[in-house]
């Protein structure tokens, strides 16, 4: 029997608890069929439906492709478990927990060491350069911490990390990966998709040694400006939740990969 086992009832939850649930476990397995997870560290959170000083992570040990609705942890900013079965891993308490009381605009909260984003963050200069489409809706919302120093296994580092991000949604943990903010799951996700493509498609042109062209400032401002506050919706929705619907349609035409148990 898993050391997870057994999972906390559906009758616990109430529906939009539940909703989340699923569109987290969704997230997870995505991340890692996407090559955005790192074994079985880093942290998607999530402030629970209803409860402000609740979150949801997955139990430390957990591999992302086994992400199920009704194996996240309930966690409370005291990081005192309040629902499910299983250890809490320190950095997604020491990390989150100060940028959730930071930002309770956005409810989400997505920690990855993606391959290209990471090695931006190892670079002297680690800026995303605004070389293209996909980052010039993104460019003007990041932030760069530029002093690593260690496990972020406090909150003491956490409020730093914070404190740094202040307003943004993006922030690039200097030497180390990236934090994506998001007031909904797909938004979340969809900006942590983008923002490693980004960062993929900068490097393999670094890559060709030759000089880069960049876009114009005035240019990038009118990009982001849609993408960052909603306006862009197709049939009443956000573009961001369409995407991740799409996503979670890839996942479930699978064999065996139910991420709603």
């Amino acid at each position: 029997m898993s050391m997870y086992e057994p999972k906390t009832e559906r009758s616990q939850f109430s529906q939009a608890e539940w909703d989340q649930r699923v569109d987290m476990a969704a997230a997870h397995r995505l991340a890692h069929l996407q090559g955005f997870s790192e074994g079985i560290f880093n942290h998607l959170t999530a402030i629970v439906p209803d409860h402000p000083d609740q979150y949801l992570c997955l139990p430390f040990g957990m591999h992302w492709s086994e992400a199920t609705a009704s194996c996240f942890l309930s966690v409370d900013f005291n990081k005192r478990v309040i629902k499910g079965r299983g250890e809490v891993e320190r950095s997604s308490y020491g990390i989150h927990v100060p940028i959730h009381r930071m930002r309770p605009d956005a409810p989400y909260v997505f920690h990855i060491h993606a391959p290209y984003a990471s090695a931006l963050t190892r670079l002297e200069d680690s800026r995303l350069l605004p070389i293209g489409q996909t980052e010039a809706s993104f460019i003007h919302d990041i932030a760069y911490d530029v002093r690593y120093s260690g496990f972020g296994s406090t909150p003491g580092e956490g409020d730093r990390l914070g404190k740094v991000l202040g307003g943004k949604s993006i922030l690039f943990m200097g030497n180390h990966g990236i934090v994506v903010l998001g007031r909904t799951v797909g938004e979340a996700y969809d900006r942590m998709y983008y923002l490693e493509r980004a960062c993929q498609t900068q490097l393999y042109a670094m890559w060709t040694g030759k000089k880069l062209r960049p876009i114009s400032d005035e240019i990038a401002l009118k990009m982001g400006a849609p993408l960052n506050y909603k306006e862009l919706k197709y049939g009443g929705r956000a573009h961001f939740d369409l995407h991740f619907d799409a996503l979670k349609r890839l996942l479930s035409g699978e064999p065996k990969t139910r991420f709603d148990e």
